[in-house]
């Protein structure tokens, strides 16, 4: 499909969205078993919760504007973010430094969900879909907080941790 205005594109980049959280579903689970440290691990199987939260938001938006449906597309940005987790933790042995790799890994995710969020909530204040922009722009605050939550593990316990693990 060529998209031809701001209302499609904000329609592509909804349900592109939409598909990214979908994965993150799938791959949250993964990381938390993955995690050694137990703020870690407690922190995405938080955000399990809230990006199921978040999905629901998204259904709200779509109730929100008339005539919008969703495309099925999938998001191939976050199907190679979500491969740079297992690929850290598939070649990381447990401890200290995976987690950090996973913090990494996650910190990716959570950047691009800002960009993705950022986005939609402007396009949806210059199309006039106040209910839509304030639903987006709770999810982009609750990702700016988890990318904060993760550099704060990373900085206070992680990276230490690993930094001690190192051997130099």
């Amino acid at each position: 499909m060529q998209i031809k205005t701001l209302e499609e594109l904000f329609k592509h980049l909804l349900s592109d969205t939409y598909s990214a959280e979908k994965q993150l579903i799938r791959a949250l689970p993964k990381l938390a078993r993955a995690a050694h440290d137990p703020s870690l691990e407690e922190a995405f199987r938080s955000h399990l919760e809230e990006t199921r939260g978040q999905i629901e938001r998204i259904d709200a938006v779509v109730e929100s504007i008339e005539g919008l449906k969703l495309a099925r597309i999938k998001c191939v940005a976050m199907e190679g973010l979500v491969e740079e987790g297992a690929e850290i933790i598939e070649s990381i042995n447990e401890g200290p430094v995976r987690d950090a790799g996973l913090i990494a890994a996650a910190q990716k995710v959570e950047h691009y969900e800002i960009a993705a969020y950022g986005t939609l909530c402007t396009l949806a204040h210059q199309l006039g879909y106040s209910a839509a922009k304030q639903l987006l722009g709770e999810t982009l605050e609750e990702e700016k907080a988890a990318d904060s939550k993760l550099s704060t593990i990373a900085e206070s316990t992680v990276n230490p941790d690993a930094d001690n693990n190192s051997g130099r």
